[in-house]
């Protein structure tokens, strides 16, 4: 007969693991891009490595604990007990090969997945500069002259290169689904290479907490078909809402939660410019000798 307190105690325990599960989702483990398939591929692997040792250490120690009980008076006692050549054999030479293994393939991970290598394509990728606010992302498609915030559009089966910056505090951007995090830092550019080889509407988010708004730092990323490329873009460009140094002085305030927002221009080289005058700012030189549009940008990253 169940005791009802351990019945209790069960049902407690099952409904809080579910609720812990409710919450992950999974994505890393579920890619949709060639550079997520590979880095879900190394992370299966060395985590089969790393199982051999730990799984058969922990059933030998299960095992140890309950042979050479106490109680049990058949268990050979060696109290002067202190070598065996085969035991040390044993649990030096496995994992010295598991560490071996390990390096190698982080050694060629390394250089495989190296976020600023660009993607081997026939076809002409997409270019998108990123900017990191508080709190909400700007992106600049400098191709297409638009940008927006808190989303992203692009074909599936084309290259995206992202050129990446913070308008103050560091941030990280990334798409889980597509594979690979980078940091967003003011007055640096750092780059990211990805491409999408099934259409879906994918999360993106800041993997670094940066302040009050960092839960609600999030945008889409939406890999289409060439066709609604470009209907995206055209609708982009149809929005009559212009990017201008004023309205950016605006935008780069601290604000959450942030509705996405389809600017149908932007000032050329505007990427740039706040990457630089950010990092004058950070160095102390004088905004004066900045260029009118340069003068404004600085404005709006106080």
């Amino acid at each position: 007969m169940k005791h009802p307190h351990f019945t209790t105690v069960g049902r407690t325990l099952g409904i809080g693991a579910l609720m812990l599960l409710s919450g992950c989702t999974m994505e890393v483990l579920s890619p949709k891009g060639d550079i997520g398939a590979q880095e879900k591929t190394l992370l299966l692997t060395s985590l089969g490595l790393m199982l051999l040792i730990v799984v058969p250490v922990i059933i030998m120690t299960l095992y140890f604990a309950w042979k050479y009980r106490a109680s049990n008076t058949k268990a050979v006692y060696m109290p002067r007990w202190s070598h065996s050549t085969r035991i040390e054999v044993v649990v030096w030479t496995i994992p010295c090969i598991i560490v071996a293994i390990l390096g190698v393939l982080t050694y060629k991970s390394t250089h495989a997945l190296d976020p600023y290598k660009p993607i081997e394509s026939s076809v002409k990728p997409i270019n998108i500069d990123v900017v990191s606010l508080d709190w909400k992302w700007l992106f600049i498609y400098p191709d297409y002259d638009i940008a927006t915030v808190n989303q992203i559009a692009f074909p599936v089966d084309t290259p995206v290169n992202f050129r990446i910056t913070s308008s103050s505090l560091m941030n990280s951007f990334f798409i889980p689904q597509l594979g690979s995090q980078i940091y967003s830092m003011a007055g640096m550019e750092t780059k990211l290479h990805l491409i999408a080889r099934e259409a879906g509407d994918y999360a993106g988010i800041s993997a670094n907490y940066s302040g009050a708004g960092f839960s609600g730092m999030r945008f889409r990323a939406i890999a289409t078909s060439n066709e609604g490329f470009q209907d995206w873009i055209n609708q982009a460009k149809a929005a009559n809402n212009p990017l201008t140094p004023e309205s950016y002085q605006a935008l780069v305030q601290p604000s959450e939660h942030n509705p996405v927002t389809l600017y149908s221009s932007a000032p050329t080289g505007m990427f740039d410019n706040i990457m630089h005058n950010t990092m004058s700012k950070i160095a102390g030189l004088d905004p004066a000798s900045c260029t009118p549009t340069s003068k404004n940008l600085i404005a709006g990253n106080n």
